[in-house]
């Protein structure tokens, strides 16, 4: 039963990463900024996912305000360097995974992301 509550956050994950990725690929030639905020709110939206996957009898609220506290806190923890971290983020992986410059809007679209995750999840559970 556990495997059947985990197996659809998992699969939402996997597919919002591959949407993210997308979004930094040069060659569909999105518009920058939309491609780094689209791309934020859909890590925001992996976080809630991944999340979910770990603990799918969480109440979702907490969830939610988890998923919040856990983004802003990677984004805050952009304002910390140190030369081993610094040279992490110069990785790819780096980059996509805790990024290079703190901003406060990245916040509010990974917020966005992982409020809509919550929404999406909400309307397939009427449907």
């Amino acid at each position: 039963m556990r495997l059947r509550q985990r197996a659809p956050y998992v699969l939402a994950a996997i597919l919002i990463i591959a949407v993210g990725l997308l979004t930094r690929w040069p060659a569909i030639g999105m518009q920058p900024t939309l491609a780094k905020y689209l791309g934020s709110a859909l890590w925001g939206a992996m976080v809630y996912c991944a999340l979910r996957a770990c603990w799918p009898d969480a109440r979702p609220r907490i969830v939610v305000v988890i998923a919040i506290v856990l983004a802003a806190g990677v984004e805050v923890s952009q304002l910390w360097h140190t030369p081993w971290l610094d040279a992490f983020r110069r990785t790819t992986i780096g980059v996509l995974l805790i990024g290079r410059y703190f901003a406060f809007a990245d916040i509010a679209a990974y917020s966005a992301g992982i409020l809509l995750a919550r929404g999406a999840e909400c309307a397939v559970r009427r449907a």
